[in-house]
């Protein structure tokens, strides 16, 4: 008798996987490569990139590869259960591994490095530095 599969009714999706697109450093000469799967918010992508803005004294090039665009609601603290779906609250990009989520050239290599290490503290997946 075959196994009955479960159904799972979740509109959130799932995080598993490995990435299939953005995998290699296509514009820059440095790439920041996730090694996680991850939701990313649009406040930790601009804190990322101030924080490589401001370490490449605005020089070079950079070229933000994510953008956040999965809505995610919240409810109200003192709402009880079974008023409906909360409002957007936030957004969020989805981040698989092997992602590239940022791009630099025009500076250094050893300033692109640092700036993009920089950023990875920023952010909530393990990141690593890559070139071309």
């Amino acid at each position: 008798m075959p196994k009955k599969q479960k159904y799972r009714k979740s509109h959130k999706g799932r995080r598993g996987g490995k990435a299939s697109r953005m995998l290699n450093v296509s514009f820059g000469t440095f790439g920041l490569k996730t090694l996680e799967s991850c939701w990313v918010s649009s406040r930790q992508i601009e804190a990322a990139r101030r924080v490589v803005t401001r370490y490449t004294k605005r020089g070079g090039k950079i070229w933000i590869r994510i953008f956040p665009d999965k809505p995610v609601t919240k409810k109200g603290g003192e709402i009880p259960m079974g008023t409906g779906k909360g409002a957007v609250d936030h957004y969020v990009a989805v981040v698989k591994p092997g992602m590239i989520m940022f791009e630099i050239e025009g500076v250094e290599d050893a300033v692109a490095k640092e700036a993009l290490g920089l950023a990875a503290y920023k952010l909530p997946v393990k990141c690593k530095v890559v070139s071309r």
